[in-house]
């Protein structure tokens, strides 16, 4: 007895004396057909299916295949009672299978982002709080922003008020409405206070200066996208696209702006066992105080195994008032320059270091060289 047809059994069956990749299922039920009707009815799943309705067979997919929708076009008075049969085989495992139906309601979006821009109209500033679904199981095909948010955002954006928009969520996101909007406020999941703190950073009661600790692709294609990769052999662009993201890692902005000066490797040389200070002026050079997150990162210029094109290998964040200066260490060890050899054993090996110090990933500032003797 099951209340819905609605079932992923991905590492088990639908029964424990049931082999997990060899059965068939079979349901039979009664079907009440809800306000509006139904004008179509089908199976979401993958494998083979039958589907009957009054004892007549309205879908035949009985063959293995890849996973997809197939409706049948019924016409269900609301309030009718219909006989209901759903066959289905799994022979390899990892099943899905749903019952779904279009009851011929007419959604509203449409009608809702209207009444949403009207009320833009009248205002000063439109603010967006958009979202994904995402956790164990629910991983994403794509990561542009589910349902209709990317239209309710372009059409804000269309009345030429300042539009800002609010992601929560706990990855990356495409953003191809990007150059519509004023500002994006990353808020991850930011819990019970979540929006007094985003309304602090919207009004400018604080200076925001968080970082992204993920890389934020232009489009699905661009994946795995990773600061940190090791060097391929291969161009980074495509025949359609950039191989840039579209945020890098350590990205962030602040309400104020920051100048770096005077990098000092002290010492410049050393053995493999010792460890170097990375320093380095940080200036606030805008109008109001904020939080610098300063970014120290390596790249091991020759390895005899092939090394991350850069690497992280520090941050300090810095408080700094408007013109103030500050210098900023960042102390780097051998463990941070280590590696595993062909034989994957830790060894520092003797060479040269490319130091970089930056805003992110991408902003460098400030480069020199360490070199391991």
């Amino acid at each position: 007895m099951d209340p819905q047809i609605d079932f992923g059994w991905t590492l088990d069956s639908p029964a424990r004396e049931i082999p997990f990749d060899w059965y068939s299922v079979r349901w039979t039920g009664r079907l009440t057909v809800p306000t509006g009707g139904v004008r179509r009815l089908g199976v979401e799943g993958n494998d083979g299916y039958h589907l009957y309705l009054d004892g007549a067979l309205v879908i035949d997919n009985w063959r293995k295949q890849s996973y997809g929708t197939r409706m049948a076009n019924v016409s269900l008075r609301p309030g009718t009672t219909h006989d209901l049969k759903l066959e289905y085989f799994e022979g390899t495992g990892n099943a899905r299978v749903k019952l779904v139906w279009d009851a011929g309601v007419p959604t509203d979006w449409r009608a809702r982002i209207d009444s949403a821009v009207s009320v833009a109209r009248r205002s000063d500033v439109a603010i967006v709080v958009a979202g994904i679904e995402e956790g164990e199981f629910r991983d994403r095909s794509s990561l542009a922003l589910p349902g209709h948010q990317e239209e309710l955002i372009r059409a804000l954006a269309k009345t030429g008020k300042p539009t800002i928009v609010v992601l929560v969520g706990g990855s990356a996101v495409t953003m191809p409405w990007l150059q519509n909007v004023g500002a994006v406020i990353d808020a991850w999941y930011p819990g019970e206070v979540g929006g007094t703190a985003v309304a602090d950073v919207l009004f400018g009661d604080v200076n925001p200066a968080g970082r992204l600790p993920i890389t934020f692709p232009i489009a699905e294609g661009q994946l795995p996208l990773r600061y940190n990769h090791k060097p391929t052999g291969r161009g980074d662009d495509y025949v359609d696209l950039t191989g840039q993201p579209l945020f890098p890692f350590g990205f962030g902005l602040s309400y104020t702006t920051f100048e770096y000066s005077d990098l000092s490797i002290q010492p410049a040389t050393l053995g493999a066992s010792g460890s170097a200070t990375i320093s380095f002026v940080v200036k606030n050079t805008g109008r109001v105080a904020g939080d610098e997150v300063a970014q120290l990162y390596i790249r091991d210029v020759l390895a005899s195994v092939a090394r991350p094109v850069t690497q992280l290998a520090g941050f300090q964040r810095v408080r700094l008032a408007p013109g103030e200066s500050k210098t900023v260490s960042i102390p780097l060890s051998s463990e941070s320059l280590r590696m595993l050899d062909r034989d994957m054993r830790w060894v520092v090996e003797p060479g040269v270091f490319r130091i970089m110090v930056g805003s992110s990933s991408k902003d460098i500032r400030l480069r020199g060289e360490l070199t391991v003797q």
